[in-house]
């Protein structure tokens, strides 16, 4: 079955972030997203699921464990799982990336609150 973002299941996150689910069992999990600029994610992390983010538009900041790491357009950065990390948009430009989660992360997250 083909599937785009216009058909898949839509919802809001954070700060006026888009996620389309376009793959969700409980082996794998994809997502194409679209972040605002200024946006970020909460710290958080994964006991099970390793993430990978691809970078369809723009440019995503990276925050895992106490490094960052700037990834641009058409690059992608793999997460381990037990990593510490979020998502930030610190351009002026809103950014499109996918998430290949596997597990998937449904019931898979803890917040990290300071």
């Amino acid at each position: 079955m083909n599937i785009d973002k216009y058909m898949a299941e839509h919802y809001l996150w954070g700060d006026h972030c888009d996620c389309w689910v376009l793959a969700d069992t409980e082996e794998l999990s994809i997502k194409q997203e679209s972040m605002p600029s200024g946006a970020k994610e909460k710290l958080h992390f994964h006991t099970y699921a390793q993430q990978f983010f691809f970078i369809l538009k723009g440019t995503a900041t990276f925050y895992i464990d106490s490094t960052s790491e700037i990834v641009n357009e058409q690059k992608g950065i793999l997460i381990p799982p037990k990593t510490a990390h979020y998502i930030a948009n610190n351009t002026n430009e809103p950014i499109d990336f996918l998430v290949i989660s596997q597990p998937s992360t449904n019931n898979d997250r803890t917040t990290i609150e300071y």
